[in-house]
């Protein structure tokens, strides 16, 4: 369990570390080929995890071009595997939660010549219950994900295996009561994390 959430909260963290931004300057900046830029974020938010799992498999095999880091069947992979799959859901959902902020206020920021890293840090701000949702929709799909961590981590006893991963095993094996079992803690954990971040966004909200 303590694997699952360090595992899944990272990735969610680090996808919004580097989509949120991402986003919102996609939001409030005009360049060629932004509209297939858009289109693309969105699409990736389907990406098929055993894909993905493949692609940092081959990345960080040892004969790959980070296999010097030895990361593969470890944690870290996982989350780097995850990471890849929560970063198109932030930058696609920051985008539409920004863009509406930046089409009501866009002529103040022109007209007072505002910085681009100012008028990032505002819609993002403006945007925050928007944000909040965001990452809890990443981390339900880092959290509920098996196909990639089971590539890149190996489903190793003590070591990479993670929920969703020891109920498939567990489920291949036949013992599908103890399956069961981890899929309602598995149910009960994505909940508590999901009333605990409205409940802080509530707290935040109070003068």
């Amino acid at each position: 369990m303590g694997l699952s959430l360090g595992i899944s909260l990272s990735a969610a963290v680090l996808g919004m570390l580097i989509g949120a931004p991402v986003g919102g300057l996609i939001a409030f900046t005009r360049f060629p080929g932004r509209r297939g830029v858009i289109v693309l974020a969105n699409g990736l938010m389907g990406l098929p995890p055993v894909v993905v799992g493949l692609a940092i498999y081959l990345l960080l095999s040892h004969s790959g071009p980070l296999g010097f880091a030895s990361l593969l069947f470890t944690p870290w992979a996982m989350v780097i595997a995850q990471a890849v799959l929560t970063t198109p859901i932030a930058v696609a959902l920051t985008h539409s939660a920004v863009e509406p902020l930046w089409v009501e206020y866009g002529d103040l920021f022109r007209i007072y010549g505002a910085r681009r890293a100012h008028i990032l840090k505002q819609m993002l701000s403006g945007a925050r219950p928007a944000l909040l949702t965001t990452f809890l929709a990443a981390f339900g799909r880092a959290i509920a994900e098996v196909g990639a961590i089971i590539i890149v981590g190996g489903n190793i006893a003590g070591h990479t295996r993670t929920m969703t991963t020891a109920i498939a095993l567990q489920t291949s094996t036949g013992d599908l009561s103890l399956a069961l079992a981890l899929g309602l803690i598995l149910i009960v954990i994505s909940v508590s994390v999901s009333a605990l971040g409205f409940g802080l966004n509530g707290l935040a909200k109070r003068p």
